[in-house]
């Protein structure tokens, strides 16, 4: 599995955080991920101090670990994956035609709701 943005690991492990909904200590992702695959604690340990310094995630220290917690949700990421293919797709006009073409009836009614909820009256945002 592979996140756009992302290495291999880095996408394991956001993903992880992202299912857990929680903060987690090097410790409880290394045990779980062990379970299904060869891999060493300081791997894990790398992988997460890696996505910290790039800001994928906030960390605070817990006794003498770290616990560690996505700075966006899954959503937000990929809300941001799509504005950056937006912004590099070329025409944007076109881009958006293309897209709106691939949508299912239900993503189509999603996106209508969306943009009604966006555009009432007394909306802050």
């Amino acid at each position: 599995m592979r996140v756009r943005g992302f290495g291999e690991l880095e996408a394991v492990v956001m993903d992880r955080l992202w299912n857990r909904g929680t903060a987690s200590t090097v410790r409880q992702l290394f045990d779980e991920l062990a379970k299904e695959r060869e891999i060493a604690y300081t791997t894990v340990m790398s992988t997460m101090d890696n996505l910290h310094r790039k800001g994928w995630l906030e960390r605070e220290r817990v006794g003498k670990a770290f616990s560690y917690w996505p700075t966006l949700t899954r959503e937000q990421h990929t809300a941001r994956l799509m504005r950056d293919a937006f912004d590099d797709g070329g025409r944007s006009d076109l881009v958006l035609t293309h897209f709106l073409e691939q949508m299912s009836e239900e993503e189509a009614q999603s996106l209508r709701i969306a943009l009604r909820r966006l555009a009432a009256p007394g909306d802050a945002g």
